[in-house]
């Protein structure tokens, strides 16, 4: 079967990387097609490939998961925006989900969460199709 869903993360912390990149490629039915650390390489990814989910952190080496979503919100593609974040505050949670995003984690939280809302975007893009 091929996969569900194509998945970008958009992490600047390279342990944290590795960690999500072994955990999202345990999800059956997910293929992660790459990560990015900076703005501008995430919105070229997303340019460049046909990505279903932009995991995204919302700081990152150069720019902000915010610009990310703004640059998306601007062109014709519409991936599902997961923001994974460390600053779990009520203002940057109400402008993640004004700018598109669909869900809003807690790094430390809700990190084990991930697979399930992987899996509950998967069948919502499978009743869509």
């Amino acid at each position: 079967m091929a996969q569900c869903l194509r998945v970008l993360l958009v992490e600047d912390s390279k342990v944290l990387t590795e960690r999500l990149t072994e955990a999202i490629r345990q999800i059956a039915d997910v293929e992660l097609i790459g990560t990015a650390d900076t703005e501008a390489a995430a919105v070229a990814a997303v340019k460049r490939e046909s990505i279903d989910v932009v995991i995204l952190d919302l700081h990152l080496k150069q720019g902000t998961g915010f610009g990310v979503m703004r640059a998306l919100a601007t062109t014709q593609l519409k991936p599902r925006i997961v923001v994974l974040t460390n600053y779990d505050l009520p203002e940057y949670k109400n402008a993640a989900i004004a700018l598109g995003a669909s869900h809003f984690l807690d790094k430390a939280r809700d990190y084990g969460r991930l697979p399930e809302v992987l899996h509950e975007i998967c069948e919502a893009h499978l009743a869509k199709h």
